[in-house]
């Protein structure tokens, strides 16, 4: 589960595309919980100590992390992470 999480993150860093922010929260969750319990939970303490430190020091208020959370909510619960993607998001994604 901790290397998809990572390869999505890797994805949205190369990716650099403006609004894919929550699809690549919701892929990496996808992913990871597709491998069993220990993925899911896997996922979930990356994607919590990832929005803890974010709310703490990068400034971008409770309103983002509340959509980042949704994001990997809706990602781990095993729903499609595309309802999330944006529009004109390279195949490769």
């Amino acid at each position: 589960g901790a290397w998809d999480m990572f390869r999505a993150y890797q994805d949205m860093r190369e990716a650099n595309y403006k609004g894919a922010d929550k699809y690549f929260h919701a892929r990496g969750n996808y992913d990871a919980a597709q491998r069993g319990p220990g993925g899911a939970w896997a996922a979930k303490v990356i994607s919590d100590a990832r929005e803890k430190w974010q709310s703490d020091t990068s400034g971008r208020g409770a309103e983002d992390t509340r959509a980042d959370q949704e994001a990997n909510t809706w990602g781990r619960n095993g729903r499609d992470p595309n309802r999330y993607r944006p529009a004109g998001l390279p195949s490769k994604y």
